[in-house]
């Protein structure tokens, strides 16, 4: 088949990107399918344009993957210009796609969200070319703009986006949740009638791990906070609102007046909170240290030298539909337990005894719960291990392209009748 996987934020891995679309392309890529990735040409959460001039699009071969950048406006953070941008990119994007389809035709179109404005300009195009199209759901969009941004369901532009949502659903001719509740979801919102369920696929995330293991080897990741003998906790990710990461700091102030124990909380990664958090944990001395972002391919060695890894996240009303968080399958490919607090419906954590995700009600609760995998005996902490170990080839994207390339053929062959 001819692939096209449109995405807005399909960053590639060289640029500390998205990464489940370069793995679909790469191993379908090896099943022999022809795959090219439209993306936006400005680079989410950096200041990097790929196209200075007027140039409609700009093809690049990026770590092995063919990406079409189609020109995009600069913006930073989450103002006016990322949203005049998330208008703007369709329009732009259907010109390109309008361009390369004079080309060569494509047997499917593999669109993604959360930007509902590329998934309905993508289904448009597919029912215009009478092309089929796959549309996958990484964010309940605009389910999670009112779930963390309190913003009301009658507000008239979220009303716009709720039926922009179900027309995009109705008339794509396969749907992918990467949350498990998706069909849930679908039932919820009374759109089961006009939407039908059998057309829908769960497809998690999930980690590469042979190029896991490939990084872990050859790119070592040095910081002296992770040597000598504490008991050492790792957080890789956004530090941004969502993330909740207070919680953390204030357990770092509960472990200061309580631990016999030395444990070392470590958090890798960037965004809004960071500087505000790391005023608080310097200012009272905490164990807690914020070490700024790192490039995705020292991720492996970081975690194998961690002996427990965080999810911290902020309770929302849409984690019942289930969570895929990308560090949790990182994570799970360390072979390290994991702590998170925020038990969610379809947890795995809790479904294969990864580890302990749990509310916790105070900063004490949180600090007993690191405390306690701090005491752990070795037997104990080394079933954690070896139960993750168990189950993390599920995730792998070798396995989960198998998944993606039936559902890609299921909206080929049905087109075809």
């Amino acid at each position: 088949m001819n692939v096209w996987i449109v995405n807005h934020y399909a960053i590639p891995p060289s640029m500390g990107g998205l990464v489940r679309h370069y793995y679909f392309s790469k191993y379908l890529q090896k099943k022999g399918h022809t795959v090219k990735i439209f993306t936006s040409s400005k680079i989410h959460n950096t200041d990097i344009n790929m196209i200075k001039d007027k140039s409609l699009y700009r093809e690049e071969m990026e770590d092995g993957v063919e990406y079409t950048f189609v020109r995009s406006r600069d913006y930073k953070g989450n103002g006016i210009d990322r949203i005049v941008n998330m208008i703007d990119f369709p329009f732009k994007l259907l010109k390109a796609l309008r361009t390369f389809y004079k080309r060569k035709r494509p047997d499917v179109i593999y669109a993604s969200s959360p930007d509902l404005f590329v998934a309905f300009f993508s289904v448009l195009f597919g029912k215009w070319k009478k092309i089929p199209v796959v549309v996958e759901i990484r964010d309940l969009w605009p389910e999670s703009v009112v779930a963390y941004n309190r913003m009301s369901s009658k507000n008239p532009i979220i009303h716009f986006l709720y039926h922009m949502e179900k027309w995009i659903y109705v008339h794509a001719d396969q749907i992918v949740f990467t949350m498990e509740g998706g069909k849930q979801y679908i039932c919820d919102k009374g759109w089961d009638k006009k939407v039908s369920l059998d057309k829908i696929t769960h497809i998690n995330n999930g980690v590469d791990i042979e190029e896991f293991q490939y990084n872990k080897m050859h790119y070592p990741f040095r910081d002296e906070m992770l040597d000598g003998d504490a008991f050492k906790v790792v957080y890789v990710g956004s530090v941004r609102y969502a993330n909740n990461l207070i919680d953390v700091v204030n357990a770092g102030k509960v472990l200061k007046k309580c631990s016999d124990q030395e444990i070392r909380i470590l958090v890798y990664g960037d965004g809004t909170e960071k500087d505000a958090l790391e005023r608080i944990s310097n200012d009272n001395h905490l164990n807690v240290f914020f070490r700024g972002p790192i490039e995705k391919k020292y991720i492996p060695s970081l975690l194998e030298q961690a002996d427990l890894n965080l999810i911290n996240v902020r309770s929302a009303t849409i984690n019942k539909y289930g969570c895929s968080w990308n560090k949790l399958f990182e994570y799970m490919a360390s072979g390290k337990p994991i702590l998170c607090n925020l038990p969610v419906k379809y947890d795995l954590i809790r479904k294969y005894n990864l580890g302990v995700a749990r509310k916790f009600d105070s900063a004490e609760e949180y600090a007993e719960a690191l405390q306690m995998f701090a005491a752990l005996p070795r037997e104990r902490y080394e079933e954690y291990c070896e139960n993750i170990k168990s189950v993390v080839g599920n995730y792998d994207y070798a396995n989960l392209a198998n998944i993606i390339e039936n559902v890609l053929l299921k909206a080929h062959r049905k087109r075809q009748r």
